[in-house]
């Protein structure tokens, strides 16, 4: 009789601890499901700043729209005028196309219009680019990289230096260009645009930070221990190390000098040496002189012409930026 009482004692025993298990199960669920709504509220609160639920600001959202619009709309602007004839384009609504589509018209005149002075114009600022931009971020990439990996005596100086140029707008340094370039008879030459383009403090303050935190010393030192030399250190492990900020550094030059316009304005008077900027600028000024014809449809499409090379380049070029981005978001 003992031992069948202990047995009912010991299945009630069960029972009663299932029932307290089954009851702190309930508990707990009730508390996670309050933590996960107090944790909702906070992110809904958060907004971007909590990283394990990323919601959208609806404020942000808006706020980008409104940017992207504002960024959008001169090169909507510039595709819908381009395919307007001069006629049209003083008779019709900015945003409306015209009653014919002369796109390809206008894109021929430009290229033709006084015997074809818009492609000297284009092939002066593909050369003002390549050696002068080009060469602004060859000095950038070996200068930052040498300021970055190597100490010497006065590199707290050219720090110095370096941000005391950034600091200085380029627009106050083209009167003392100018005399300078006039001394040496190089105005009206394409030197007075290349030179003054060779030289880049913010791509070379930009390759100094990105060359410390890109190459690894110790990786520097494991090539110099193998007997590498400095130029093949440099040329076939930091390179490719440095690709994300050679590109950044490159299109800052590039679009600083394809864009440049106050320099060419006062260093050159021969219209076979102008730039696109200076050269759309005269065809816009050309209906205000006596006797000028209004060719604003060349100017817009010519315009369009020239933004295009900087678009493909920024959009093949965007890979080496996400990549960059991600650099070092990995914890090893």
């Amino acid at each position: 009789m003992s031992a069948a009482a202990g047995a009912r004692l010991t299945d009630a025993e069960l029972r009663a601890q299932e029932r307290a298990a089954r009851k702190a199960e309930r508990e707990r669920q009730k508390r996670i499901a309050r933590d996960e709504a107090a944790e909702r509220r906070r992110s809904a609160k958060a907004g971007f700043a909590n990283v394990n639920n990323p919601r959208r600001s609806t404020l942000m959202t808006v706020l980008c729209a409104i940017f992207a619009v504002y960024c959008l709309f001169p090169f909507v602007y510039l595709a819908i005028n381009a395919t307007k004839t001069q006629a049209d384009f003083t008779s019709t609504f900015g945003l409306g196309f015209g009653k014919s589509f002369a796109l390809w018209d206008n894109i021929v005149t430009v290229f033709t219009y006084q015997d074809g002075i818009f492609g000297r114009w284009l092939v002066n600022t593909l050369l003002y680019v390549v050696v002068g931009a080009g060469g602004a971020t060859l000095l950038a990439i070996m200068g930052g990289y040498a300021l970055a990996k190597f100490r010497f005596p006065g590199r707290k100086a050219v720090f110095a230096v370096i941000i005391g140029s950034i600091s200085v707008p380029g627009i106050a340094l083209a009167v003392p260009q100018f005399l300078l370039f006039a001394k040496l008879s190089l105005t009206n030459t394409p030197w007075a645009m290349i030179i003054p383009s060779l030289i880049s403090p913010f791509g070379l303050y930009l390759m100094w930070i990105f060359s410390e935190q890109a190459v690894p010393t110790e990786l520097l030192e494991a090539a110099r221990v193998d007997g590498a030399s400095e130029f093949r250190t440099f040329w076939t492990i930091s390179l490719p190390l440095l690709a994300p900020g050679i590109v950044t550094t490159a299109l800052f030059t590039i679009v600083a000098t394809w864009n440049n316009y106050f320099l060419p304005l006062i260093m050159l008077k021969d219209a076979d040496w102008y730039p696109l900027t200076i050269g759309l600028n005269q065809w816009k000024d050309q209906a205000s002189t006596a006797g000028g014809q209004a060719i604003q449809n060349l100017v817009i499409t010519g315009s369009l012409i020239t933004i295009i090379p900087l678009v493909i380049a920024f959009l093949c070029l965007q890979k080496y930026w996400q990549s960059g981005l991600a650099a070092g978001a990995v914890k090893e």
